[in-house]
């Protein structure tokens, strides 16, 4: 269980540092009594000896001691360690106005004496959980220079590590974020990482695809319902906003709902409140919201699909994922890391693809993205024979470009085939290698599926006037 949800200090050490003996002593009993490991000083002098001998993580420094006083304290801390201590000082009624001058210089906060122990208690669980955030991103921080990935996430190139910069920076706020991707870039990856980052790690994730909902359930599947509000209605039920309470909503392809539902839902993003269907009160709800799209919202919003102040609402942090095409130099991070994965699980002892293999991923343009990359390399690890996957183990892939006459030849495409002819090739094609399966076809062509619906009707419509 996360040391978030436990109250474990994770090894977060505290130095107490004040000038009065008894008040010295009565705090570091009472942080001792909430599982710190708590040590004390006098005076600044002493604790900077004390800094340097046990490494603490918290100081608790008085204002004002003889000698060197708290502000003092806290410039020489942040000369020699920089951002590795987190300073809280305790003030006086009379000296708050030093206090908030020197958190401009750096310090966390300040806690007026006398001290009251749940807002102090209350100060240092944030500082665990942000301290547990730091230690978080150093470990993926490593792994990333050691092995290419980043938490789940996997690659190293230059468009993956700004990513990652823009994840890190979003992860400890409670700012929504808008993720904008082609269908199987890893939308759903990116919120589970930003949300584990998060101080709502202990809480629930919760994912919904709005594109996956009828229009009719939609509501109920987010705001829930009262009994008898509707016919079936026969207990009630929790909606999505009530199972994320305190922790991250998901909502994957958010253009694909109506606008009368994105009216309902801003509304709940502004007044932090909602309603059941058929319920008679407001519910007050704390979410961190994450919404993904695998359109242009700036298009969705001209297009009227998306609202405008809804977008604007989402958009505080705005991720945008390169397609598996614009990154292919992660294909060998990809490849390795899904060859690890399947080995284990289906108990096989692959140890790569061979050169070929490579150079015909490298040509091929993955309509899928990482999706449908992990997909053939499940089936090519089940199926190779040798210790690498050669060419005779994998699937057709229907997108390569090899750059020849022959591919060309092979796409079935001609110079003046009109982009409706070639779209409706494309998705036959598509259909057809996939048996039929619209779902799969529609992440292959990085198209919602009620996208390939409405072009599936569209074609039937045009063939039965031709």
């Amino acid at each position: 269980m996360s040391s978030r949800a436990t109250g474990t200090r994770n090894g977060d050490r505290i130095l107490v540092v004040e000038d009065d003996a008894a008040q010295r002593v009565g705090l570091q009993q009472l942080l001792r009594s909430w599982g710190f490991d708590a040590d004390v000083a006098s005076d600044g002098q002493e604790a900077l000896v004390r800094v340097a001998a046990e490494r603490p993580t918290i100081v608790l420094s008085d204002l004002v001691m003889p000698g060197m006083g708290g502000l003092d304290l806290l410039k020489s801390l942040h000369q020699q360690l920089e951002n590795e201590i987190t300073v809280v000082l305790l003030t006086a009624q009379g000296t708050v106005e030093t206090a908030v001058e020197a958190i401009k210089q750096g310090a966390y906060d300040y806690i007026a004496k006398p001290i009251d122990p749940q807002r102090l208690k209350i100060l240092l669980d944030q500082i665990v959980e942000r301290n547990d955030t730091r230690r978080e991103m150093q470990v993926l921080r490593r792994q990333l220079r050691e092995h290419g990935t980043f938490g789940k996430m996997i690659g190293a190139s230059v468009e993956m590590r700004q990513i990652y910069q823009v994840m890190e920076q979003a992860a400890p706020t409670n700012a929504s974020v808008l993720v904008v991707g082609e269908s199987g870039t890893g939308k759903e990856l990116v919120a589970q990482t930003i949300h584990q980052l998060s101080p709502r790690l202990a809480q629930p994730f919760v994912p919904v695809n709005c594109a996956a909902i009828p229009e009719t359930l939609l509501e109920s599947e987010l705001f829930g319902h009262e009994k008898g509000s509707f016919t079936g209605a026969i207990a009630r039920r929790a909606g999505c906003f009530e199972l994320a309470n305190r922790g991250t909503l998901f909502l994957d392809e958010i253009a694909e709902m109506t606008p009368l539902m994105q009216a309902k839902f801003l509304r709940v993003l502004q007044e932090r409140t909602f309603r059941t269907l058929g319920g008679q009160r407001e519910q007050s709800v704390d979410i961190r919201v994450i919404a993904a799209t695998n359109v242009n919202p700036d298009e969705a919003v001209q297009q009227g699909k998306l609202r405008e102040d809804l977008f604007y609402r989402l958009n505080v942090f705005a991720i945008r994922l390169p397609p598996l095409r614009h990154r292919k130099g992660d294909l060998p991070l990809l490849i390795d890391a899904f060859v690890r994965e399947f080995n284990s699980r289906n108990a096989r002892s692959v140890t790569g693809v061979s050169d070929a293999v490579l150079r015909m991923f490298e040509q091929y343009d993955w309509p899928g993205n990482v999706r449908e990359l992990r997909n053939v390399m499940e089936r090519a690890t089940i199926v190779a024979k040798g210790p690498l996957v050669d060419a005779a183990d994998l699937p057709p892939l229907t997108g390569a470009r090899s750059g020849t006459k022959a591919g060309a030849a092979g796409s079935g495409l001609a110079p003046g085939t009109t982009v409706d002819e070639a779209e409706r090739k494309l998705i036959d094609v598509t259909l057809d290698h996939t048996k039929g399966n619209k779902t799969r076809a529609a992440e292959m062509l990085g198209i919602s599926l009620k996208t390939l619906h409405n072009k599936l009707k569209r074609i039937k419509t045009e063939e039965a006037e031709e």
